[in-house]
This record gives structure tokens, C-alpha cells and sequence, in this order.
């Protein structure tokens, strides 16, 4: 399975009125997508990190009445979850694309993450480049860019991981629709592999 880069059609799936008609539409349309960078990337990440990677594509199987308004595959270590472990995401929202590292609020070892990012604030905020995004809520597609964060701002959200329990961490990148929809197969897979190059110290130090 070859991942053919993501529509118009894709993005608009998540304007279909309905629990029922929009899952049907994310079926069809978005998961074999996702399947097939999940396919791609898993292989590509263990060469990366060192670890084996397994993908995870969202199946949403805990909605039932409220339909998804954003949909994912993540990668993580282990093959039957993703949720307690620090992960990488590539996902879409009707807006966007997004390419994260995340950590979030199900992993158990966040306060310890939360510190040892806190530790190397200083090198975090110089070498993040100034077009990546963080967000502390994976449930919400508002995110700071990094050139508009203070150093002060970023140690704020190192802190919050190790004292509130429902606190996340995500960094990483965001693609406009109408900038992913312009884009070959070949851009949009090399810069997500970028962007996970990117990204892969946060994951080491998780």
C-alpha cells in the first residue's frame, strides 16, 4: 500500500454532519492513507530511535455519538498501545496536517519527562526551529508557535507536565490544507521525515 497524499476530500470529511456518515467517510478515505504512512514511517522511525516501531491507526472506538473532528496515526514502541508511552502522530484536522511528538496524559512518567525537559529548557528553546508548534492538549487544534514563546512561556509547560495530572506535552509542525493538498507524494513524505529528525532528541529524552 502506497500512500498517495492527502485531497480536498480528505480534509472535507470532517464537515459531514453525523456520527455514522462521517466514520463511514474517514473508512474510506482517510485510514488507508494513514495505513500506508503507517507502513512507511514504522520501519523509518526503529532506524531513527533504535527501537522497533509499531503503527497505530485511530479507530475512535470509544465515540459513539460525537463524530471525530480530527483523526491520526501515532508510532510508539510498543504494538499493542501508544497512549502511555512518549510517541510521534501524523494526523489531520479539517484545517491542517499535523507531524508531533506527543506525550500525553495517559503516560505515567510525565512529572520525571516534565523535569528533564525543564533541565534542558535553554537548548530546547535555542534549537527548536521557530516554525514548530507546541500545544498542551491533544484535544485541541490551538497550538503556540515556538517563535512567538518566551523561554519563561516553554519552562511554564515543562512545569505543568510535572504537577497537573492531565497536562501534555506535543511539539512539532503543522501544514495548512491548502499547502498539503499542493504538495507531491515525495514533499510531504520527506518532510515528515524531517520533522521526526527534528523531533528525535525529545523522543530520546523521553
Amino acid at each position: 500500500m502506497t500512500f498517495s497524499g492527502f485531497t480536498v476530500q480528505d480534509f472535507d470529511v470532517f464537515k459531514i454532519d453525523g456520527f455514522e456518515p462521517r466514520m463511514d467517510a474517514l473508512k474510506t478515505t482517510i485510514r488507508p492513507k494513514l495505513e500506508a504512512l503507517g507502513q512507511h514511517f514504522a520501519p523509518t522511525l526503529a532506524t531513527m530511535t533504535g527501537t522497533e516501531m509499531f503503527a497505530h491507526v485511530a479507530k475512535h472506538a470509544r465515540r459513539t455519538v460525537n463524530p471525530p473532528k480530527d483523526t491520526w496515526v501515532a508510532f510508539a514502541s510498543n504494538p499493542r498501545g501508544y497512549k502511555m508511552l512518549p510517541h510521534f502522530q501524523i494526523g489531520l484536522w479539517e484545517t491542517h496536517v499535523f507531524i508531533w511528538f506527543a506525550v500525553i496524559y495517559e503516560a505515567p512518567n510525565k512529572e520525571e519527562l516534565g523535569q528533564k525537559l525543564a533541565k534542558k529548557v535553554n537548548a530546547i528553546y535555542k534549537e527548536t526551529s521557530k516554525d514548530f508548534v507546541w500545544s498542551g492538549d491533544h484535544m485541541k487544534p490551538d497550538v503556540s508557535f515556538h517563535s512567538e514563546l518566551s523561554k519563561e512561556e516553554l519552562k511554564a509547560m515543562f512545569e505543568r507536565l510535572q504537577t497537573v495530572k492531565k497536562a501534555e506535552i506535543l511539539c512539532g509542525y503543522q501544514i495548512p490544507r491548502e499547502k498539503c493538498v499542493a504538495m507531491s507524494t515525495e514533499e510531504f513524505i520527506n518532510k515528515v521525515e524531517s520533522v521526526f529528525n527534528e523531533l528525535l532528541p525529545l523522543y530520546k529524552l523521553a
